[in-house]
């Protein structure tokens, strides 16, 4: 990703934020255009966005946010059981609320044989809300609450009630 031709390029080590003073962080991330944020577990990733501060400067900030893999699924409001690994203090799935549908991702992945569409409709079956299943061909673009998919893989929204 550092190799698109970004003008610039900053890491924030989401672990690292709660040592360090907001006065030093926060004004930079206010200026940020796009905030690119990786997989890896998602409760983790959680976790760490809350104690640092980032989670409750997300839905003020103008950048421009993008989630890959748990990335993404932190940005719903929860992920279900099927991706817990990393269980957080508090306990449960619950992650950001951001969005109102929650992602299975990298379905029919070849590293993943797990992640059959027959696991995703299993997972969206005990979700509440919509859900999506998607590939690593597929994104899922939110912009003011419209929520369009955008894809060359295969992906299945499941509108669960």
């Amino acid at each position: 990703m550092v190799d698109l031709g970004w003008k610039s390029i900053g890491v924030l080590e989401l672990t690292a934020l709660p040592s360090i003073n907001k006065e030093h962080w926060v004004p930079l991330v206010r200026e940020t255009d796009v905030l690119l944020v990786g997989g890896g577990d998602a409760l983790y990733l959680y976790h760490w966005m809350r104690q640092s501060g980032l989670a409750d400067l997300l839905p003020s900030l103008q950048a421009v946010y993008v989630g890959m893999s748990a990335g993404s699924m932190v940005m719903a409001p929860n992920i279900g059981e099927f991706f817990v690994g990393w269980t957080p203090p508090t306990g449960g799935d619950e992650t950001l609320s951001l969005v109102d549908f929650v992602m299975f991702p990298h379905l029919d992945h070849e590293m993943l044989p797990g992640n059959t569409m027959a696991a995703a409709e299993r997972w969206a079956a005990g979700m509440q809300g919509p859900a999506y299943a998607i590939d690593d061909k597929t994104a899922i673009k939110v912009i003011d609450g419209e929520v369009e998919v955008i894809s060359e893989g295969c992906w299945k929204y499941f509108p669960n009630r």
